[in-house]
């Protein structure tokens, strides 16, 4: 499939980046195989979690544990390496929203398993398969987070180099240091920075590009809004909300759920209905609850349906983004579909659903929103209708 060419800001942002943050510390070197006689390249690196580790550099067969890990290789466009997978990538989802998963699915559900998901590995399977690199990593604060003490073991028990990063998040500038982090880190062993490097660009332009559009809106001409049904470990009703939801963050809306001091916040009903919000998006990934969840609750909850949203026929259909841990390219997705609804002057020249596709090929290689709208009855980017 063709690329999208870089535009201007992109490239410029990219060499930047390159010369600002450094990767990890790293060393490279060879050492000889003395059952073989050949030479293999390692690198000595020492990963996000501070562990510093000899692997082979550019190793042609990877496995990746916990959430969202696999997930960062496609970004790096490494999916060819990997030789085993958890159970998550094996099992037939009712409804996918995972973007890498679309288009690789298939390809991954063929490989070995080398445990459950979440990162509950299994070292003898690991053994088994034989990669010669492991990545691994987990949320952290979640109960799925990795440390360094889980990598050591898990490198003990197998003999396998384990390099291991937090995931990271875009919520704040301490989190997209550990998400940066690890794609910097994964990026350098697979031999992979320049692609890393770009990931990263491509993320802050997009940002900046948000920014600039929204950034001069007054807090008095900024709408009042509330993201319900949010996919957290499962589906959610109407109740469930992000109080730093960053597409709302990203075209400056006012959610009347910040403060609340939660990455994921469960809300009283009523404290909706006295915020009674200019806008309320709706999490699409709602509809695996019984009744469609969150878009049940506002056709039929008496105490719901007076909103002055359901009212007036503003309440709208996002992508969920928590699916086996962030995809990125639907939270920034997300955010030019929100931009485009609350200040349709500013997002004159954007077609949300073309910006995604621009995304969704960026990431993981080819424009997945119809596909990825599929799994949720086409409810996303559009009206949802009470």
């Amino acid at each position: 499939m063709k690329r999208i060419p870089i535009p201007p800001l992109l490239a410029v942002g990219m060499v930047l980046l390159a010369l600002v943050f450094l990767a990890a510390c790293v060393q490279n070197s060879a050492s000889v195989s003395p059952s073989a006689g050949t030479t293999t390249e390692t690198i000595t690196i020492t990963d996000t979690f501070g562990r510093v580790v000899t692997a082979p550099l550019e190793p042609e067969s990877v496995v990746c544990s916990g959430s969202g890990c696999l997930r960062y290789l496609v970004y790096l466009q490494g999916q060819d390496l990997v030789v085993g997978v958890d159970s998550i990538e094996q099992k037939d989802q009712v409804i996918e929203g995972r973007p890498y998963a679309l288009v690789y699915g298939a390809q991954f559900k063929t490989l070995p398993l080398i445990g459950e998901f979440r990162g509950k590995d299994d070292p003898e399977k690991m053994v088994g398969i034989g990669p010669e690199l492991i990545f691994k990593c987990g949320s952290t604060g979640t109960a799925y987070a990795t440390s360094a003490d889980d990598a050591d073991t898990l490198q003990a028990k197998t003999g396998i180099p384990v390099v291991a990063f937090p995931y990271g998040s875009l919520r704040n500038d301490a989190e997209k240091a550990e998400m940066y982090g690890g794609l910097r880190v994964m990026g350098t062993v697979l031999g992979k920075e320049g692609r890393a490097e770009e990931v990263i660009a491509y993320i802050e332009a997009t940002m900046a590009d948000l920014e600039q559009r929204t950034g001069d809106i007054p807090e008095s001409g900024q709408k009042t809004v509330y993201i319900g049904g949010v996919s957290s470990a499962g589906a959610h009703g109407i109740i469930s909300t992000e109080p730093a939801y960053p597409p709302f963050l990203w075209v400056h809306a006012r959610n009347v759920a910040a403060g609340m001091g939660a990455a994921h916040a469960d809300i009283a009903k009523e404290a909706l209905v006295d915020w009674d919000p200019d806008y309320i998006f709706i999490d699409a990934g709602t509809i695996q609850v019984e009744s469609d969840g969150a878009i049940g609750e506002l056709k039929n909850d008496p105490a719901l349906t007076g909103l002055t949203a359901v009212r007036e026929g503003r309440v709208y259909g996002v992508f969920p983004y928590n699916f086996y841990n962030t995809n990125y390219e639907s939270v920034l997705a997300d955010a030019y579909f929100v931009g485009k609804i609350l200040y349709p002057d500013r997002f004159a020249d954007i077609d949300p659903q073309e910006k995604a596709d621009e995304i969704f090929t960026f990431f993981v290689g080819e424009p997945v929103f119809s596909d990825l709208n599929s799994q949720y009855r086409n409810l996303a980017f559009a009206p949802i209708p009470l």
